[in-house]
């Protein structure tokens, strides 16, 4: 006796052996046995042999017409025997009944299963329905293999131009279109990026970092609807002063300007005057909701995203020749000790009398200039009098760190400036301490250390910047943070640290602003009128929303900078150029800031200057491939040739980084490369490094 029966839903047939009660000992034509159940067997026959079964089954089922057998088998539920005897006009022979029973079980928008061989015919619209979604599909992979095709041929499809972004970082991974590209880039073995740039859905490496930068973080878009400029009070008394501001040629987000005046009494007066948006945005209106969703103004080397509408920038920014809103700070000083003897917070209006450019100041306003009183400039007398004060305040500042337990802070590191002018870019290095970016670094930590006392006196949270002190090893306990109470800032050598003096351009910044306002405006009951109340959930809210989106950020800045590197290689044909040894495989070029791992690099020491030879470059990957031509002979042993001070430099930044999370050394010219120079620019980003990082 064979059996025909079903197996983990297939059809098998084969040779009885055995019984035991309800269970078969069966074996299959490939001489396998498996122990059949009788409620899984489906017929029961004397002939053919079950192989033969089988093959004269799959004949049968090919020939059965769907179509008319739908129709014969009526509305009600049927055992396939018994539609076997109706289809076939007499009772089913066995490999008649076994292919009726496998084209019906492989036919399942015809037939729907209701048991063991029973079936029911799909209503007509179900049945019509499910036939034109199978037709839907025919095409649609007809017009997915010719995507497929112009794809591999270098074609990019009309229908892909729309949506080639949202392929590549939110696609809708059941369109034909992503399966067309995914299939495309397997058989070309590339990435979807590549191949969407090799047919022209994107213009550029640039526009594919940028956009996927835009997907992330602005994915309804970077444009502003159109706002109102809100008003400030009109009883604002003019300062009488004639402010100026120091910054990149770039600079359009003039936050601060400082202004100089020699007092009767022989003292002098030294004003920082920070841009005032907070006296025309409100919390929680239009303005805010558009600045508290963005947290910060984003940089990149020749553009930049702003956190506010340029129309509203322009309003309240620190241009030349304007009178202009602006929260100040007045600090009153003995000439003859530099020390402070009163500070002043107030609100007014501040004529600018300049805009100076480090691009035409840094080569006049040396060291050597200052101590000499050479050269002529704008407002000379007031920065002069500016470097002898804050000479005194950064030696009060390492004073303070070393008490700390911190070795001094090293200011000779190096900033890189990235122009870009129509996809040229120019990268320049400017050596980080010079006297303007010292004077502007030194004010306005100043400022933001005495506005966050200010703030801490009167019983009004802020937004400060705080470290050591924490819990943990030494890396932990150095990690900067953000905290809604005044704590010292270590490394900057500082009581309490409230990032203050960039409210155009930072949140946290703008959200200080206005309690600083609350604290001039209403004294002791500031912290009952201040717009953040004492432990305001939503202020821990913005800290987390903030170190989220500014990590972000720096992260894009960076990688694009180092894009823009790699096109510098491009544009400067570099192929063998200078390295210098950062640490082990870690190497960075001398002319620009690109940073690279080098396999198998000797053990050589840190700080020693190599000759590389660059063998590629990926501007999608943004990787770089070299090998190492020489390293120079003089340069072979750290003991017999002392290293130049460039050298020194970088590894004692280096040091410095590793003891201290970097921060603790870089922090104090934070508020000049940060808040001054070029990367807070739309030309011009500025990237500070050690002096061979």
């Amino acid at each position: 006796m064979n059996l025909f029966f079903e197996e983990s839903g297939d059809f098998k047939a084969g040779a009885v052996l055995s019984q035991q009660g309800e269970a078969y000992q069966v074996e299959m034509a490939s001489g396998k046995r498996s122990k059949v159940k009788s409620k899984d067997v489906m017929l029961q026959f004397a002939s053919p042999s079950p192989a033969k079964l089988l093959e004269d089954a799959q004949a049968i089922a090919q020939d059965i017409d769907l179509d008319f057998l739908w129709e014969v088998a009526g509305e009600d539920e049927f055992g396939f025997a018994e539609l076997g005897t109706e289809y076939f006009g007499h009772a089913p022979l066995p490999h008649e009944a076994a292919g009726l029973l496998l084209r019906l079980h492989s036919s399942p928008i015809y037939f729907y299963r209701k048991g063991k061989g029973r079936y029911k015919a799909a209503p007509q619209a179900s049945l019509q329905a499910a036939l034109a979604g199978i037709e839907k599909k025919k095409q649609q992979a007809l017009v997915q293999a010719q995507y497929v095709e112009e794809l591999k041929a270098g074609k990019l499809p009309d229908s892909f131009k729309p949506m080639a972004l949202q392929l590549l970082f939110r696609p809708d991974k059941n369109g034909i279109e992503f399966k067309a590209l995914d299939a495309a880039c397997r058989e070309l073995q590339t990435t979807p990026p590549r191949l969407m740039l090799s047919t022209g859905g994107l213009a550029s490496p640039k526009d594919l970092h940028y956009a996927k930068f835009l997907f992330e973080f602005f994915p309804k878009g970077s444009g502003f609807p159109e706002v109102k400029i809100p008003s400030v009070p009109a009883d604002l008394p003019l300062a009488d002063v004639q402010a100026f501001s120091i910054d990149d040629v770039t600079t359009t987000e003039i936050d601060d300007a400082l202004s100089v005046v020699k007092l009767a009494d022989g003292n002098v007066r030294v004003g920082i005057h920070i841009a005032a948006p907070g006296l025309g945005i409100k919390r929680d209106d239009a303005i805010d909701a558009m600045a508290r969703q963005r947290m910060s103004t984003v940089y990149m080397p020749g553009e930049k995203i702003t956190m506010l509408p340029d129309s509203l920038v322009e309003a309240f920014t620190l241009d030349e020749g304007k009178k202009c809103p602006a929260l100040s700070l007045y600090a009153t000083l003995d000439p003859s000790d530099w020390s402070v003897i009163s500070t002043e917070t107030r609100a007014e209006i501040v004529p600018i009398s300049a805009n100076l450019r480090h691009n035409d100041l840094d080569a006049l306003v040396t060291e050597e200039a200052l101590a000499e009183n050479s050269g002529e400039y704008p407002h000379k007398d007031d920065i002069s009098l500016l470097w002898q004060w804050v000479q005194v305040l950064e030696r009060g500042r390492m004073a303070k760190r070393e008490s700390f337990g911190l070795r001094p802070e090293q200011n000779n590191r190096v900033d890189f400036n990235f122009y870009v002018d129509n996809d040229v870019v120019t990268i320049t290095r400017r050596k980080r301490g010079a006297p303007l970016d010292k004077i502007v670094a030194e004010l306005m930590i100043f400022a933001n250390s005495t506005w966050g006392k200010f703030m801490a006196d009167h019983g009004v949270p802020g937004i400060y910047r705080a470290q050591g002190g924490g819990a943990g090893g030494w890396a932990a306990k150095m990690q900067v943070r953000m905290v809604t109470h005044a704590a010292p800032h270590q490394g900057l050598g500082v009581d309490q640290y409230a990032w203050s003096t960039s409210p155009l351009r930072r949140y946290t910044d703008l959200v200080n602003q206005w309690q600083i306002l609350a604290c001039l405006e209403h004294g002791v009951t500031a912290p009952l009128a201040a717009p953040f109340k004492p432990r305001d959930a939503d202020l821990f809210a913005i800290v987390s929303a903030f170190d989220s989106a500014y990590s972000g950020y720096a992260d894009f800045q960076s990688g694009m900078e180092r894009y823009w590197c790699l096109r510098w290689l491009a544009q400067e044909q570099a192929r063998q150029v200078d390295a210098v040894v950062l640490k082990d495989e870690i190497l960075r070029l001398v002319d620009i800031p690109l940073v690279i791992r080098l396999p198998g690099m000797p053990q050589v020491a840190r700080g020693l200057q190599v000759k590389l030879d660059l063998l590629r470059w990926d501007e999608v990957d943004l990787t770089v491939e070299a090998r190492l031509l020489e390293i120079p002979t003089a340069q072979q042993s750290a003991d017999t040739e002392p290293m130049d001070e460039e050298d020194e430099a970088m590894l004692q930044g280096m040091e410095d980084a590793a003891q201290e999370d970097a921060e603790a050394a870089a922090e104090g010219a934070e508020e000049s490369a940060g808040d001054n120079a070029g990367d807070e620019t739309a030309g011009a980003t500025t990237t500070p490094v050690p002096a061979a990082e």
